[in-house]
Order: C-alpha cells, then sequence, then structure tokens
C-alpha cells in the first residue's frame, strides 16, 4: 500500500492511498476514520470531498464481498448482481456515517449492505406465479421509490410513483400488491457456512429480538428529547427519522452544513450525557 500526502491545503492531512480496493481490511478501518474525520469538514460538491467518498466506497468493498458471500448458492451470474446492490448499500452507509456515533463503521455498513441485498431479493424473487408484466412493473415500482425518497426525502404518494412511471394509480396499487408473491424455501432448506459446515434455515428462526434491549433506552430517551428547543428537535428528527443528509438540513433550515453538523454534535453530547445521568 502507497500512501503519499496530497498537497492541496484544505486536506493537508488526508492521505492519498494508491489502489484503495486493494487496502487490507485491518489498514481500511483506521485509513477509515481519518477520512470520515475529513469528510465531516469538507464541502459537498468538491474534488477534495468527492476524492474522499470514492476512496471510502473503494476501501470498503471487501465488506460488501463479506457481506454477499452468504448468499453465495444463488450462483456466479446473480452474484455479480448481489454485489452491485450491495455496493448501493455500501454508499448509503458512507453518506449516512457520522464518526460522532462512536460506532465502528463496519457494524454500521454491514446491516446497509445486506438489508439492500435483502430488497433486492424481495423485488425480484417470486414464490406464485406472477404475470410478466407485473413482475417487471415491480421492479420499476421499486426503482421509481427509490428515487423519490432520495429525492424528496420521504416515502414517495402513488400518484408521484404514478407520474414517474408513466402508469395509472390503478397500474401502480396493482404492482404493490405484485409485491406480495415473495420467494420462499423450506425451513429444511440447507444453507451452507464456512464456519458451521450446513445448516438448516430452520435453525436461524426464533433468534433473540435484540432491539427489545432499546425499549428502556427509548424510554430514558424521550424526555431528553422533549426538552430540547424546537430547532434542535426538528434537527434530530430530519436526521434521525427521516434520514436526510446534513447537506439537505442545511438547505432546509437555510445554514452550511458545518454548521449542522456543529449543533448536530452539540446536542448529541447533551442527549449521551443525559442518558449517562438517567442509567
Amino acid at each position: 500500500m502507497t500512501v503519499t500526502m496530497k498537497a492541496d491545503a484544505r486536506v493537508a492531512e488526508l492521505p492519498e492511498v494508491a489502489n484503495p480496493s486493494q487496502v487490507a481490511p485491518k489498514d481500511a478501518r483506521a485509513l477509515s476514520r481519518l477520512f470520515f474525520d475529513q469528510l465531516a469538514v469538507l464541502e459537498e460538491g468538491t474534488a477534495e470531498y468527492q476524492y474522499a467518498r470514492n476512496t471510502l466506497i473503494e476501501m470498503n468493498m471487501s465488506l460488501v464481498r463479506y457481506a454477499a458471500a452468504r448468499f453465495r448458492s444463488r450462483g456466479p451470474e446473480e452474484m455479480e448482481d448481489i454485489v452491485q446492490v450491495g455496493m448501493i448499500g455500501l454508499i448509503k452507509a458512507i453518506d449516512r456515517f457520522e464518526i460522532s456515533r462512536e460506532v465502528e463503521f463496519t457494524s454500521f455498513a454491514v446491516p446497509y449492505i445486506v438489508g439492500e441485498i435483502k430488497r433486492f431479493f424481495r423485488d425480484t424473487s417470486w414464490a406464485v406465479h406472477v404475470p410478466r408484466r407485473l413482475q417487471e412493473a415491480r421492479v420499476q415500482l421499486a426503482k421509481a421509490t427509490e428515487e423519490l425518497r432520495s429525492r424528496l426525502g420521504r416515502t414517495p404518494t402513488v400518484t408521484e410513483l404514478a407520474q414517474l412511471m408513466c402508469l395509472s394509480e390503478d397500474e401502480v396499487n396493482e404492482a404493490m400488491l405484485a409485491s406480495n408473491g415473495y420467494n420462499s424455501a423450506s425451513l429444511d432448506a440447507a444453507i451452507s457456512s464456512s464456519e458451521d459446515g450446513e445448516t438448516a434455515l430452520a435453525d436461524f428462526i426464533g433468534t433473540e429480538d435484540t432491539a427489545l434491549e432499546l425499549v428502556e433506552d427509548f424510554h430514558a430517551l424521550a424526555p431528553l428529547i422533549a426538552e430540547l428547543d424546537e430547532r434542535d428537535r426538528r434537527i434530530i428528527h430530519m436526521r434521525f427519522v427521516e434520514e436526510r443528509t446534513q447537506a439537505e438540513i442545511g438547505q432546509h433550515l437555510g445554514v452550511s452544513q458545518m454548521h449542522v453538523s456543529r449543533l448536530l454534535n452539540r446536542t448529541l453530547t447533551r442527549l449521551r450525557e443525559g442518558m449517562l445521568t438517567t442509567h
């Protein structure tokens, strides 16, 4: 791995990585923290910002290959599609990750990647006979929904989807109903695993729901959020409920991305300290 320093004063501390996709996972974890630090202060749309973002994508491609390996039984042709879809999840994770979360990027990114792959299966796999027309409409609907959600920052309406897809609202509703034709498998179906050998699908059902452990935290967090002023609550809602980027929030509030970042850090620090006091 060859690393040199870029000359631009704005990114004086940002290394230039030769062949980012060849960086070992251990080195990628360390370098990623440095690049995320810089990404938080660089202005979106600049060459420096694009360099940092693109390098992060290439350095962390191994996460996509790791997640895609779970579905190796799908065959080489479908695996290419799975990797491409997984890359979309990686890019979303990079755009939404914040170093202030104090969590490893790998832990944050893998659920995004796997979720995108599962959404791909949901949108393209069918357990019952569905007319080709509806299958194609369902795939088109998934793409249109994702495009509008990214553009609007919310779930699109049937009318908005119909306009983008050049279909009637009845046809869009029909495509939505067609999504019930998901792929199914026997509970005894064998699943290959490099770590545990061959296991059955049923072995993965009935696992403990770790999300239930968050209930107490949510109850403790609610009064702390209620104490925030209207602007801080709005920023928290836009960032973590509507999943808008800091740049989008800044445009909405009429302030810079860096100012939004400072406000978020201040508010999250206040909430974190309040949670620690509560517990």
